[in-house]
Formats: structure tokens, sequence, C-alpha cells
């Protein structure tokens, strides 16, 4: 952890977003955490996920999700994050087994002392973006992170700012995945390549849209640039090499995004 911490800083980043299941929590308490933290002036921002993993287990119910996410948090707010990044929920429940559930996780969210984010992220609750208007309406206490690279996926077309999923998010979202997607997958091989300029374009016009519809909050947006490593990233064929350096384009993302959007 000292180690991601210092390499972190040595960057330019401001903090560092991490599973709360990866195995170099398993060894800190929260005190030495809290300590690393403050010695390389690094925030914490969580990730919990419900399900299993990533892509949730068909078979876990909305109960088994929550009873997850109850051991998660208990194991999470010691350790005193920014923020927590929820991926929970599951893409295969009916509408109403959906609304449900997320009034219940929301419920545990609510006196919390950080601020919690359900993720966009595909094979999940909020998977389908054109659902999503309806979904705010419904929840007005829901707060999202915004990973629009999974929408590329689940619809097929890049997202925009003009599409109603996008002005209904808008003021909602408090983190942001920086990741650019496309049509045909969750991750361009190198964003500042000039083939992939309109995803790009695209991406930055929505993040952009979210940050100016933060003016006033009291807590600021946060950004992770988030460029694999699990499968993300495109790969040659037989030698499997990545076929660009993912830190490097973290760092890269990084740097641009205060360029370009004045952070």
């Amino acid at each position: 952890m000292d180690q991601a911490l210092q390499r972190s800083a040595a960057t330019g980043f401001d903090g560092i977003e991490i599973n709360l299941d990866h195995p170099c929590l398993e060894t800190v308490s929260s005190g030495g955490l809290l300590d690393a933290r403050r010695r390389f002036d690094q925030a914490l921002i969580l990730e919990i996920v419900t399900g299993g993993d990533y892509t949730p287990n068909l078979s876990d119910s909305p109960r088994q999700h929550l009873d997850q996410l109850d051991r998660a948090l208990n194991r999470a707010l010691p350790l005193q994050p920014l923020k927590i990044n929820l991926i929970t929920g599951s893409d295969c429940w009916p509408d109403q087994k959906q609304h449900d559930f997320l009034a219940a996780v929301l419920d545990r969210l609510e006196q919390l002392p950080c601020s919690v984010m359900l993720e966009t992220h595909r094979s999940r609750s909020l998977f389908d973006p054109w659902r999503l208007p309806f979904w705010l309406m419904q929840h007005p206490r829901l707060r999202l992170t915004a990973d629009l690279s999974h929408w590329c996926v689940v619809s097929e077309r890049l997202m925009t700012p003009e599409l109603e999923p996008i002005q209904a998010m808008a003021t909602r979202v408090d983190h942001i995945h920086a990741r650019v997607g496309h049509a045909q997958g969750p991750s361009v091989p190198h964003p500042f390549a000039p083939e992939w300029a309109e995803a790009l374009e695209a991406h930055r016009r929505c993040w952009q849209l979210f940050l100016d519809r933060r003016n006033g909050k009291a807590t600021p947006c946060t950004i992770t640039p988030e460029f694999g490593p699990d499968g993300y990233m495109p790969m040659v064929p037989f030698s499997a090499e990545p076929l660009a350096d993912v830190e490097a384009l973290n760092v890269a993302m990084a740097s641009w995004l205060r360029k370009t959007m004045n952070l």
C-alpha cells in the first residue's frame, strides 16, 4: 500500500481508488492506512463490488447482494474513505425487483459519513442508459459514478451530452471513471490516437457537462482514469501484449483532463 500511495503521488495523482477486496488491504490497519495517506497526501476512494465479482453471479439474489453490501460497508467505513464507488445489482432482474433493491440500498447509504455512488456498469442494475431517467425520478437519493464506456457497449453508440440519459444524470454525478469506450468495445487502445478523436471528444463533452452542473456543490467531483488492467486494454494476437502502456495512459489522461477541463 505504501508503494501504491507513493507511486500515485509521484505521478501527480491526488489519491487512489482501490477495490475493498484487494489483497494489499488485508494486512493494513485503518490507522496505518490513514497515516500512510497523510504522509503521501493521498485521498482514498474505495470500490465495493457485490455479487461475487465485476460480473455478478446470476444465482445471487437481491438479499444476498444486500448482505454482501452490509458486510463490505462495515469493513470500509473504518478506513475513512473520501467516497465509496458501489458496483451492485444485476441486469437480469425484472423492474420491480430492481426498484425494491435500489430502495433498500439507498436506505443503507443515507446515513453514512461519506458519499456513496452507484456505477453505471454493464451487467448491473444501472446497465441500461435508456432506463436511467426513470430510475432517477423514482430514486431521488441516487448518486452516480459515471462510466460511460459501459453504456457505449450496451447501446452500441457513443454517449453525447444531447442524449436524454446524459442530461438526466448530469446533476447526480459525484465521480467519473475516465476511460474512453467506443461503439464496439469498453476501451479504445489509445485515447489520443487520431482514429479515436471522435470517441474522446464525445466523452469529454459529457464529462464537462457533469462538472458544469456541479457548480456550487460542497463536495467536489472526482475523476479516476481507468485504462485497464482487467481485460479492458486490447492485446496483440498470440503474444497477448497490451497495445499501449496502461499506467502511462492513466497518467497522460490525468494530465490531459487537468489542462483540457481546467481542473
